[in-house]
């Protein structure tokens, strides 16, 4: 009997709820309290240093080095308030995680005392060792300098005894080793290039924000049975395993009670989000059996992709601490969903306007129109930059498996929008007359907010998918660090306004009156845009014979996705916007096709080692145990009865031998396939044929290996099974 498995299985059942309460206190009086936000830093700063740090989020302006010290100050003060002991810059490398080097505010006097020190210079820049973090060739591995820089934008919060500063990360010759600086460029461009659209319609916007609420979908399974799957502890997913006789074919879990153990990890998750500023609203069971969602409120897009990485930081502490793990990947069991992170986003004004969502008049309607038209041509015309954005293994097993989006880039408005655009579409050609004015502006674009009130439906196969007053990219996977889908949006976006008020400036100078501009280039791009509409259910085939008909691309592997990432069009645009240089881009390209195939190595080594230590063997001991009962038979039966009972357990054997000998070679093949391509010098043909020569092994190897699940004595398997990861709570 595997010690291991049921030991595990005894002790899950044994877990009991860990009760969490915070008693009769108010979220509203928790929220933000582990922040440095506004109330913190009137509270703790100068009115001086406080007008410099809201000059700086509000307006871009830099900070002199004397008001950091006044911050610095302030927020050491703070800190200390909260029984902080040490600081940190928080940033965000290109591993996909967050990384932190902490430094006590400890610092002796010389005379045997000490105190705490923390000065503007350590608040706006440190100096971490970069030496180990992925660049993409941009430094060699013995240049370990980098810089990690302070974004005033995102405000400082304390994580346990610690003051987390976030912070963006770049190396000694100024190009950016994270995340966050690409976003952040990406942010500035969208603010200038949609600050200027919109003047058209009010004069008054001054500054235009990009925001973003996400969807994080995850699974939760016991810390035991986790630690007893060496396959989750070191990939994140099941690599073998049968499907059980119930999965989610009931369809009973989506949005079903939350059992019990599970409600107090959430209880103190919430409770730590509020602690932190995260404004988490809504929790639930997502469809597949221990799948379940979290989302907040929409932010401003920097705090809120800041909130998601830290958020799935704190996810992973609360967890342990209910002797749950947490898993992020976006496919931890073959056979049942997987997990997304919708990032639902939209623009807003600094006058109080979501740009995309529909007014009470034609004026703000016609701006509505704007910017959704203008959306649907970006994704048109960069439809491949974002299917690269989304590019990841574990996204790969995702997309396009009849429960998430397919790879395939499309967009969805629901059919009364696409009867306002194909309306609008039929304005017949430059200036309008007046009949046509009044039927476009009353009876076209005056409709527009009874269309959305009880018309706007929702596609959950789309990509991307309008919902009322945002557009929902549901293709972005649940480990995936949002700053990635969200300076590519931003960027294209940016460029497709430009060159909108470009088209639209152009007409005005040649006559045509304002509004009349705007219709016509809206209608311009409405035609040019059209295929990249789809209204119809998106897991279909016949979906993937309409897109190839249409022209679109539908590139199902993270290797060839990433290639458009590096494209002359994709390269020319990141630096016209400046968000990234030729540079900058093309180690992005070269970080994520090493770490793709990276990954598919660790999975093919993991596997390879469970199935030859863990399942040949026992299917050996097994078979050895069948080999004994036939002897035994034919030792007490006849000839003519022997051969009539034992013709199953002979059947049984000569199947177990068959399939073991199957995953031994095609384990010693997948070996020296690695070994083989482990040797090549090109990090994107090591990707590629990683993906196309060694991920076949894995399948075939997995295929055995579950087939034999079924056949051996459940007593002995090694492993915890599909039934007791998925329905143990």
């Amino acid at each position: 009997m595997p010690t291991i498995r049921f030991s595990a299985i005894k002790e899950t059942f044994s877990r009991q709820p860990i009760e969490f309460s915070i008693g009769d206190t108010k979220v509203s009086e928790l929220f933000g309290e582990n922040v440095f936000n506004r109330k913190a830093m009137k509270e703790f700063m100068t009115s001086e240093a406080y007008d410099s740090v809201m000059n700086a989020i509000e307006k871009g302006t830099k900070i002199d080095r004397t008001m950091a010290d006044q911050v610095a100050a302030g927020m050491k003060s703070w800190a200390l308030s909260k029984h902080a002991t040490h600081y940190t810059h928080w940033f965000q490398p290109l591993t996909g995680a967050t990384a932190e080097k902490h430094d006590s505010f400890f610092e002796p006097t010389g005379d045997g005392a000490a105190i705490e020190k923390f000065t503007g210079s350590l608040l706006v820049q440190q100096e971490p060792d970069a030496s180990s973090f992925p660049n993409g060739g941009i430094r060699n591995t013995f240049e370990a300098r980098g810089y990690t820089a302070w974004d005033p934008t995102s405000p400082a919060f304390i994580m346990g005894r610690t003051l987390c500063i976030p912070t963006v990360f770049v190396s000694y010759t100024g190009e950016a080793l994270d995340n966050k600086t690409p976003l952040l460029r990406a942010l500035q461009s969208i603010d200038h290039a949609a600050t200027a659209v919109c003047q058209y319609f009010d004069k008054g916007v001054k500054k235009v924000t990009s925001t973003l609420g996400w969807e994080q979908e995850y699974f939760l399974i016991d810390t035991s049975l986790f630690q007893a799957r060496p396959d989750l502890v070191m990939t994140g997913r099941t690599l073998l395993g049968h499907a059980p006789a119930k999965g989610q074919q009931l369809d009973d879990h989506y949005f079903g009670a939350i059992p019990d153990r599970v409600r107090m990890f959430m209880r103190e998750l919430e409770y730590e989000c509020y602690l932190l500023g995260i404004p988490v609203k809504t929790r639930h069971n997502e469809v597949a059996p221990c799948q379940f969602e979290l989302a907040p409120i929409f932010e401003e897009a920097n705090v809120s992709v800041d909130h998601n990485a830290l958020i799935m930081d704190v996810m992973d502490r609360v967890a342990n601490r209910h002797f749950f793990k947490v898993l992020l990947h976006e496919k931890p069991y073959a056979r049942v969903n997987g997990s997304g992170k919708h990032n639902n986003w939209s623009l807003a004004t600094d006058t109080g306007v979501n740009l995309l969502s529909p007014g009470k008049n034609p004026k703000s309607n016609l701006q509505f129109l704007t910017f959704f038209v203008n959306t649907i041509k970006a994704v048109h015309d960069n439809a491949d930059l974002l299917r690269a954005s989304i590019a990841s293994a574990g996204n790969d097993h995702r997309l396009g498996a009849n429960e998430a989006p397919p790879a395939i880039i499309s967009v969805f408005i629901g059919s009364h929008l696409t009867a306002t655009l194909d309306a609008l579409e039929k304005l017949e050609g430059g200036k309008m007359t007046p009949e046509q004015k009044t039927d476009v502006k009353l009876n076209v674009v005056g409709k527009i907010p009874e269309i959305l009130l009880d018309n706007t439906d929702r596609n959950r196969t789309s990509p991307f998918a309008f919902t009322g007053n945002k557009f929902e990219f549901r293709a972005v996977g649940s480990a995936a660090n949002c700053g990635v889908p969200m300076a590519v949006l931003n960027t294209i976006m940016a460029a497709q306004l430009r060159t909108f008020k470009k088209e639209v400036d152009a007409k005005i100078e040649g006559g045509m009156k304002k509004d009349e501009a705007i219709f016509s280039v809206l209608k311009d791009y409405i035609k040019a845009s059209k295929k990249i509409r789809f209204e119809g259910d998106g897991y279909g085939d016949e979906w993937v014979k309409e897109a190839e008909k249409r022209g679109l691309s539908n590139v199902k592997t993270t290797p060839h996705a990433l290639d458009f990432y590096v494209s002359k069009p994709a390269l020319k645009l990141f630096e016209e916007q400046g968000v990234m240089s030729k540079v900058e881009v093309e180690a992005r390209h070269e970080i994520m096709l090493e770490e793709y195939q990276k990954k598919i190595q660790i999975e093919s080594r993991v596997l390879g080692d469970i199935a030859g230590n863990h399942i040949v063997p026992t299917a050996i001991n097994y078979q050895n145990r069948l080999i004994e009962n036939v002897r035994g038979l034919k030792q007490v039966l006849d000839e003519k009865t022997y051969k009539k009972v034992a013709k199953e357990q002979l059947d049984m054997i000569e199947e177990i031998s068959g399939r073991i000998s199957v995953i031994i070679s095609n384990k010693e093949d997948m070996i020296e396939t690695r070994k083989k391509l482990n040797k090549l010098e090109d990090t994107r043909k090591m990707a590629i044929d990683y993906c196309e020569q060694v991920i076949p092994f894995i399948e075939k190897i997995r295929y055995e290996c579950d087939k034999l699940e079924m056949l051996v004595d459940d007593e002995i398997w090694p492993m915890p099974k599909y039934r007791e990861l998925l329905f143990s709570k």
